[in-house]
């Protein structure tokens, strides 16, 4: 390990940005806050995010880990504690000028602050609650602030930033118990559901019921109104650094999804920085693109009303990499198409491959006041170039439409095969750093 002292707060975030790459958790606001005149920035729930928000502007976090240095040592971690990597700390008045100055010049719109655990989970905790707290009441810093919460800190602690904090979150790290104790000895599960369910129920104290479940004893005498990590929390796995099937994964995000009510699950392609733990997990030409196959499925579940095992099952455990998860159901369940698009209720619209939620939307308003042509279609944003081998509208068809399984795979495989070469290829875009600003002290 290199410590290095004296360091500028420039040579400082060159390290600890750089070091906060490979958490990939950052994801829109949710939550609406003004500033009211009294301090600086605001909050939209139209997103904050690493590129784009639902408006369309491009937008970025200040993303960040408070110190790089760690008790651990995880196998898969560059700043596992046995790595030989110089390491760095801010103080908390520090995070609190970087992120105003940032601002002021117009380069972010929030702050993602991770951490390393330094001395202990406590410790770390509270110097994060102390920057965060400074932000908005000396520095009177009203926009979005996305918090790492670590598993093993106290409930009073977890409680005081979640007060603060726009969103909070705990990563899951690895999708098993066991992947966990063989990659990262010094972490498990209890320490990582605990804050994640305390989150999920508001501020207080959790006590154990006895049949392993909590319930939340509700502090009192609060004197200020804030709400609890309002926009919610999500959570990150680490896919390909362990043995498990993309049905094991969805099965685990579906559990998450369920049971502590997250806003998203975030999955990160294993990347062996320190060259010593074998793949088993890699599945296809493209770790990139099996990350971007469970991403499609995430959206499935959480917008389409697809259940994991509608996608995936014991004897087909792994997503099609030439297709996507949607596509592939569809051509393999040719016996519910085609969808008459005039007649089909929301949900079976759905369904259809090139229908998304907003042209489902406009379909089933749209219709009402006449009848619909597939370029009528079109402009409601539905992507003929899919949709037309599953509908009808009116009762005709754009195209002949095959049942033919293999034929149809292969068509509709030549229509993605632009995006999956650019994943293949890394040539897709990129997250700016504020390094590529030629930032200078």
């Amino acid at each position: 390990m290199e410590i290095t002292q004296d360091m500028t707060i420039s040579e400082k975030l060159k390290i600890l940005t750089d070091a906060a790459k490979y958490d990939v958790a950052c994801t829109s606001s949710g939550v609406d806050r003004s500033n009211k005149g009294q301090g600086i920035g605001d909050t939209h729930a139209c997103g904050i995010c690493h590129t784009f928000s639902a408006d369309g502007r491009c937008v970025s976090l200040l993303k960040i880990l408070f110190t790089n240095e760690c008790i651990f040592d995880c196998k898969y971690c560059i700043n596992r504690k046995s790595n030989d990597v110089p390491r760095a700390s801010f103080t908390p008045d520090e995070v609190c000028r970087l992120t105003i100055e940032f601002y002021r010049r117009n380069y972010i719109e929030g702050l993602f602050l991770s951490s390393g655990i330094l001395k202990n989970p406590d410790y770390t905790m509270g110097l994060i609650y102390e920057t965060v707290w400074k932000l908005r009441n000396e520095y009177k810093f009203f926009g979005y602030i996305h918090v790492k919460a670590i598993p093993g800190a106290s409930e009073d602690i977890i409680e005081k930033v979640g007060f603060v904090a726009d969103r909070m979150s705990v990563n899951l790290e690895l999708p098993t118990k066991e992947g966990l104790q063989q990659l990262a000895p010094n972490k498990n599960y209890t320490n990582i559901l605990k804050p994640m369910k305390q989150i999920q129920m508001g501020s207080g104290r959790l006590i154990s019921d006895g049949k392993e479940g909590y319930q939340i004893v509700t502090r009192t005498g609060r004197k200020n109104n804030s709400k609890f990590v309002p926009a919610g929390q999500s959570t990150q796995m680490i896919i390909g650094a362990t043995p498990e099937t993309d049905y094991q994964l969805m099965s685990v995000t579906e559990t998450m999804y369920k049971q502590f009510n997250l806003k998203r699950v975030f999955y990160s392609a294993f990347v062996d920085v320190n060259h010593n733990i074998d793949s088993p997990a890699i599945i296809g030409p493209n770790p990139m693109l099996r990350e971007h196959r469970l991403y499609q499925a995430d959206w499935l579940l959480r917008y389409y009303g697809f259940g994991v095992k509608e996608l995936l099952n014991k004897e087909h455990p792994n997503f099609n990499v030439a297709l996507d998860p949607k596509c592939d159901w569809a051509v393999n369940h040719l016996d519910k198409f085609p969808v008459e698009v005039m007649r089909a209720d929301y949900y079976t619209l759905l369904r259809v491959p090139g229908i998304g939620v907003k042209s489902a939307r406009r379909i089933t308003v749209a219709r009402h006041y006449g009848m619909l042509d597939f370029n009528s279609l079109k402009k409601m944003g539905v992507v003929l170039k899919r949709a037309a081998y599953f509908i009808t509208c009116g009762g005709k068809t754009m195209i002949p439409l095959s049942m033919d399984q293999d034929a149809l795979a292969r068509t509709l495989a030549d229509t993605d095969r632009k995006q999956v070469y650019a994943i293949e290829n890394d040539t897709t875009y990129k997250q700016m750093t504020l390094m590529d600003l030629g930032l200078k002290q």
